[in-house]
């Protein structure tokens, strides 16, 4: 049985001193052993500390985003190799809040995915569709198209990717798929996945919309559901804690 994935998007939140609070809490509360796999998704103003308070410990550090460039005159980018060097593990690409506020594309969420495979770094690729697209009937059309694009552009390590299902309308909403919900459209994403490689089985998908405490045992209890990207929840040592050990 493959390993559940818990990571927490702090979005833009935290402080040094928040920051420093909130992980020693989580590493002091950490189930042992642990057998799911934690990270966090920190800020890019607080990588170089997420690296140092977390060197040595079972949490994977994560970044909110990546540039699709390598280098150059991209004012205010972070490239993958700059990632690289805080010891960034994973790197969440095609947030809806980025499609929604700096106007990502499918094509530009692909070219970002790649970029962070060719450092050796796990995207995880976000995808999901608004209320507005769910009551039109749309759910299974838009998030396979989100998904195809970086299918397509990734080639043979489509295996590497991991893959979070955000329901945009259950984000920081304080709604919720139901677990059923959730499991359908992830059941779609495993079928896409599993014509798209032989290795489908590798791929970890989570679920994103609004995942706490009181739901994640439900969540997580689903056939193709194998982990969650936390929000909220994530800045509550407390809370994150109890998510862990559920999925633990």
């Amino acid at each position: 049985m493959k390993k559940k994935l818990i990571v927490g998007n702090w979005k833009m939140n935290g402080s040094l001193q928040a920051n420093a609070d909130l992980v020693s809490g989580l590493l002091q509360g950490l189930p042992a052993p642990l057998n799911c796999g934690v990270g966090v998704a920190v800020p890019a103003a607080y990588l170089a500390q997420a690296q140092v308070l977390l060197q040595g410990s079972a949490i994977a550090v994560a970044a909110q985003d990546v540039s699709q460039h390598e280098k150059g005159a991209y004012t205010g980018e972070v490239s993958a190799s700059m990632l690289q060097d805080f010891g960034v593990r994973y790197a969440l690409v095609g947030h809806s809040e980025r499609r929604q506020y700096h106007g990502e594309t499918d094509a530009v969420v692909a070219a970002k995915a790649q970029a962070a495979l060719a450092k050796g770094i796990t995207p995880i690729v976000c995808v999901g569709e608004t209320l507005q697209e769910r009551e039109a009937g749309q759910t299974e059309q838009v998030v396979k198209r989100q998904l195809a694009a970086v299918i397509h552009h990734v080639g043979p390590c489509v295996s590497e990717l991991v893959v979070a299902y955000e329901p945009v309308w259950a984000i920081g909403t304080g709604k919720t798929a139901t677990p059923e919900q959730a499991q359908a459209v992830h059941a779609v994403l495993r079928a896409q996945l599993a014509a798209a490689t032989a290795h489908a089985e590798r791929v970890l998908l989570l679920y994103g919309g609004s995942m706490n405490a009181a739901n994640a045992a439900q969540l997580l209890s689903q056939a193709d559901i194998d982990g969650g990207l936390v929000g909220g929840a994530s800045l509550k040592a407390a809370e994150f804690l109890q998510i862990i050990a559920v999925a633990n």
